[in-house]
């Protein structure tokens, strides 16, 4: 066995968003990459979760040793001497990488900051298993739709004038603070405008959640109803159509309000990613991803979800940041760190814990080599479509849809293509901090 290159098997998580049976790519990677797992047809199968984490750890396929025993044994070999000291862990790595299989609407969520990770930690461990932070980002593999982000401000503004039902929850005089002061236009980041706008922001939300669940679905019923036979009263001409389709999913939920009238709807094409700071809500409503995050499982839910909710935290936490669906999208960039035949793009988001990097074989011929150069940290790779190999030296394994691979720091590794259709994805964290 190579101690720089092997195989990984990875655990899966099935939330009852995920996706049924064999049409989630979830089941269908974790079924065909480990012979033990057999799919059944009536069952969500939500998550794959490849690496450290406690909750689902990741294995050496040969020696059946947990990831985090192997880095463990040597962490200077799997981790290097840099990143033991930035992240302080000697037997972990700091993301956490998955693919997404989404079927219905995840809860509307943020993720604490580290500071704030700590104290949750502490006072709620059972809520929040960690004291890490979790910033995010997802890469769609098919159309994907969600929530990420409070809209524009004037958008906010024109709904709570358009449409009574909202009006009536947030209140009229809240409503009418909100809508004759904040400032659009070219409002600086930081500046005391842009203060006084997230004050109003955060007025607006907090009285949306904690309306009460009576008043909540009295207006929701109106708002659906609005919403199938008023149209045009909308300012998006996609709101109507997703508060239905919502609404089907979580009945009279407060999601419809703080979710579809303030939150910004994002569509994205395969290839296409965005990137969510922590203490910025957002919510997947449907596709297949790739995410990857700081190494966390702490969510701080509002909306959509039967699970527990954490108002109070959510109110106060959030940096009410607000802007375009294109402000949070993260273009990929050419992966300098490679090169010959295919492509290779990252996707770079501004944190420490992780870039992730797509490698393409579209249009070249069986047998194509793409050259990784040895990076200075570890990384983890699933292969999503089509077949190949992954080499380093006299190490050659086979790659196929949902086989995952652990790549030691400083191994320069040769993606081989069988046909055009094979694609990967890599995780990884570099130590230039």
């Amino acid at each position: 066995m190579s101690d720089k290159l092997f195989r990984l098997d990875s655990g899966f998580q099935q939330y009852d968003w995920g996706k049924i049976g064999s049409n989630s790519a979830v089941a269908q990677f974790a079924a065909h990459s480990n012979k033990d797992v057999s799919i059944k047809e009536s069952e969500p199968y939500a998550e794959l979760w490849m690496g450290t984490h406690h909750k689902v750890p990741s294995y050496n396929k040969e020696t059946r040793e947990s990831l985090s025993d192997i880095i463990k044994s040597n962490p200077n070999t799997f981790l290097n001497e840099e990143i033991i000291k930035k992240f302080e862990s000697t037997n972990t790595l700091p993301f956490l990488f998955k693919v997404l299989s989404i079927e219905k609407v995840l809860s509307i969520q943020a993720h604490p900051d580290k500071s704030l990770a700590k104290i949750l930690h502490s006072s709620d461990p059972k809520n929040y298993p960690d004291d890490n932070h979790k910033p995010e980002m997802a890469v769609a593999v098919t159309d994907f739709e969600g929530f990420c982000g409070f809209k524009p401000l004037n958008e906010i503004a024109d709904e709570l004038e358009k449409i009574p039902e909202f009006r009536d929850i947030v209140g009229e005089e809240v409503s009418k603070e909100f809508v004759e002061n904040i400032k659009v236009g070219s409002v600086a980041p930081g500046s005391e405008e842009d203060k006084s706008n997230r004050a109003l922001l955060q007025k607006v939300f907090t009285k949306v959640m904690t309306a009460s669940d009576e008043f909540i679905a009295e207006k929701a019923d109106l708002l659906v109803k609005r919403a199938e036979e008023s149209p045009e009263s909308f300012n998006k001409s996609d709101l109507p159509a997703l508060i239905q389709f919502l609404n089907k999913q979580f009945p009279k939920d407060v999601g419809l309000f703080c979710g579809c009238l303030m939150l910004n709807h994002c569509k994205l094409k395969a290839g296409e990613a965005i990137f969510l700071q922590a203490k910025d809500p957002h919510a997947y409503i449907s596709g297949d991803i790739i995410e990857c995050m700081a190494a966390s499982d702490n969510v701080v839910r509002a909306g959509f979800t039967p699970k527990f909710k954490d108002v109070k935290n959510l109110c106060e936490m959030l940096t009410y940041q607000y802007g375009s669906v294109e402000s949070q999208k993260m273009p990929p960039v050419d992966f300098k760190k490679s090169s010959g035949e295919g492509k290779c793009i990252e996707y770079n988001p501004p944190i420490d814990e992780f870039s992730v990097v797509e490698t393409t074989f579209k249009g070249c011929s069986s047998g194509s080599v793409r050259k990784h150069d040895g990076l200075k940290g570890p990384s983890i790779v699933i292969s999503t479509k089509g077949n190949g190999y992954l080499k380093y030296g006299d190490v050659k394994l086979k790659a196929e849809p949902g086989f995952v691979f652990f790549i030691a720091p400083e191994t320069p590794v040769e993606f081989i293509s069988e046909d055009e259709d094979f694609t990967s994805y890599r995780a990884y964290v570099e130590s230039n901090f």
